[in-house]
């Protein structure tokens, strides 16, 4: 009757084991040292590696899930109890596994070369003593597993290991798990960072030491192609008004590109349309208005560019000054434009002027286009 109540295999807890590890990783530490006796082992590294198949240990433990057995998994692992295989952890691949002991071996004389492991009854936890940092450790998938499940990102993990291993090889200490050492180390830095984070990001008044970041002055220089020196100008300004105001912020910079791209706008167009007469540039262009009013007008844009090299040397040859030379080249265009059409329609040559008797300056001043 009692058998048929309690038909499976029972399960061992060792309550040394328990009160160091914790109840559910000892029962896990136990059962995988059940089933280690009926797996083939491999010898690797000074450590016996075993496999199961993929369903073999849930099949086992079927009160746990997927996600049950992974924490726990990943808690002997960072107590330095457990080493795990690449992928023992995905369902398409087996359960490879190895207790942290020196593998010990029985000899036997007059045999084989290949050593006999020998048998394990209970699990045994790793000795610390010889486990030194090597100058060229690196934490293995499942610790960027589990940093990954306090939300730190592997990059930032991977950024914290010449630092860690530099401390610990300095100190010459030895540990039992550098993973989990690894673990703790990286997030104490983590939190450290965030706690930095969190406090630039927290509002802030203005004050006279306050500078632009590297990022912002980058963005406006490089990216919106403003002056350095311009933008070196509008730091004064820019910190006098927050001041007067009083305000508090957190995205100071954020306020700082917008204020210098509205001034340097300003700026362009306070140029653009100024009264003080000028000589013409020699990489003079003509502006975006020009070319919409040309086609307001119907005037090819390709045939008004290629006015546009005649056009600034004769202005430059002639070293005169003009309020505007956008309406200067749009006189010019206009009237070029008109002189080609009239001479494709042309019936009577005579009765027209040659060409070649108009100066380049009365084709400027003329407004017959306008008519």
């Amino acid at each position: 009757m009692t058998s048929r109540l309690i038909p499976e295999h029972p399960i061992l807890v060792y309550p040394s084991l328990a009160s160091k590890l914790g109840l559910e990783e000892s029962i896990l530490l136990s059962v995988l040292a059940e089933l280690a006796g009926h797996a083939p082992s491999e010898v690797k590294g000074q450590f016996e590696w075993r496999n199961l198949a993929s369903n073999r240990l849930q099949s086992v433990v079927p009160f746990w899930n997927d996600r049950d057995l992974k924490r726990i998994c990943h808690s002997l692992h960072a107590k330095g109890v457990l080493l795990l295989g690449a992928n023992s952890l995905s369902p398409d691949h087996p359960f490879r596994y190895a207790f942290n002991e020196r593998a010990l071996y029985v000899g036997q004389p007059n045999t084989a070369s290949r050593p006999t492991p020998a048998p394990h009854n209970t699990p045994v936890l790793a000795s610390p003593s010889n486990n030194f940092i090597a100058a060229n450790w690196q934490p293995d998938p499942v610790t960027f597993a589990q940093l990954a499940q306090h939300n730190i990102p592997e990059n930032f993990a991977r950024d914290q290991i010449p630092e860690f291993v530099t401390y610990w090889r300095e100190r010459g200490e030895s540990h039992r798990s550098w993973g989990a050492k690894f673990i703790q180390h990286v997030i104490r830095q983590w939190r450290q960072f965030e706690a930095q984070r969190n406090r630039q990001d927290q509002n802030s008044i203005m004050d006279n030491q306050w500078r632009p970041s590297l990022d912002a002055m980058e963005v406006l220089t490089v990216h919106a192609s403003i002056k350095r020196e311009f933008v070196e100008d509008a730091i004064p300004e820019f910190i006098v008004y927050w001041q007067e105001r009083g305000d508090a912020h957190k995205t100071w910079n954020s306020k700082f590109i917008q204020h210098v791209r509205i001034q340097w706008k300003k700026f362009n167009t306070a140029l653009e349309h100024s009264t003080d007469p000028k000589l013409l540039p020699s990489h003079w262009q003509p502006s975006e208005d020009v070319y919409d009013v040309l086609r307001l007008a119907n005037i090819d844009v390709n045939f008004a560019t290629g006015l546009i090299p005649e056009f600034i040397l004769y202005w430059r040859d002639s070293n005169q000054v003009h309020t505007s030379w956008n309406t200067r080249f749009l006189q010019h265009a206009k009237r070029e434009w008109a002189r080609q059409h009239a001479l494709a329609n042309q019936t009577n040559n005579n009765e027209q002027r040659s060409t070649r008797d108009i100066t380049l300056e009365e084709e400027l001043a003329d407004r017959s286009w306008a008519n």
